[in-house]
């Protein structure tokens, strides 16, 4: 599976370590990923997500289902 957040569609960036010397090697920005369940009151179940640290405020902000609701519109999560 990649490492993709489930909520933000966010996943690795690429780009370049540079030495004092200014050299230039590539390297990735991982995402900050985290398996998680959350509750779902209106289904009376728990959802098991990846999600990123953003993704999680993105939760607490507007609450587990508007955010679903987003993530399946944009393509991020087929069924939940």
């Amino acid at each position: 599976m990649s490492r993709i957040c489930q909520i933000t569609g966010k996943k690795a960036m690429v780009g370049n370590n540079v030495s004092h010397s200014k050299r230039r090697t590539k390297r990735r920005f991982e995402v900050n990923l985290f398996k998680k369940k959350f509750y779902l009151p209106e289904e009376d179940r728990w959802v098991s997500l990846v999600v990123s640290a953003a993704g999680i405020r993105t939760i607490t902000k507007n609450g587990i289902k508007t955010a679903l609701a987003n993530a399946k519109g944009k393509g991020y999560i087929d069924k939940y």
